[in-house]
């Protein structure tokens, strides 16, 4: 694995896959930079995942918390004795597509705040000339219907593409439903 996508739905066990080949992969010596995406909430749900999370992963793992620069983390920190794993891309675009703060209406065309254009290209710039392994995780959010408002269908769609352009650039990709991998791309490590 140099670079591998996991992604599936709510709850489909893509974390803790994509935890546990960061396990075996590291296992050989290699540090592990765990980079969060979701910023601290005064939501109790959001505070109940983050924590959920938190508590999975080995103490030994560095966290680094980055809600909008990936790029530059990724730059920051891939090295080739560093396994980077990066969850979750979905929760990332989200805290792209509103670092605007801005008001969207509920019918018609969204213009992106011009900050998700540039960091979603340095991502997948750095991914693209990472020397060390990296690990994504994101979400598939456009299985089901299609949402009725304008800024639902926005960011279904941009996630959408964002999977298609990071499963590009992936050596490896792995779908997670009911916590059981389907490889799509590359093989199994």
């Amino acid at each position: 694995m140099k670079h591998m996508l996991v992604f599936g739905g709510a709850r489909s066990g893509k974390s803790r896959f994509a935890e546990r080949m960061v396990q075996e992969r590291s296992a050989g010596g290699k540090q592990v930079v765990y980079i969060a995406t979701a910023c601290p909430s005064s939501d109790p749900e959001m505070q109940s995942r983050i924590l959920h999370h938190q508590q999975q992963r080995p103490p030994h793992w560095t966290t680094v918390e980055q809600p909008l620069s990936l790029g530059s983390a990724i730059e920051t920190y891939s090295r080739r004795d560093t396994i980077v794993i990066i969850d979750c891309l979905t929760v990332w675009l989200s805290n792209c597509l509103f670092s605007g703060k801005t008001d969207f209406p509920d019918v018609g065309t969204i213009t992106p705040p011009p900050a998700f254009t540039q960091e979603r290209q340095a991502l997948l710039n750095a991914l693209a000339s990472a020397v060390g392994e990296v690990m994504l995780v994101s979400n598939e959010v456009g299985m089901g219907i299609v949402p009725m408002g304008a800024v639902s269908r926005w960011f279904v769609d941009e996630a959408g593409r964002l999977n298609q352009d990071v499963a590009a650039v992936c050596e490896s990709v792995v779908w997670v439903a009911a916590g059981l991998p389907l490889y799509l791309k590359g093989q199994s490590c």
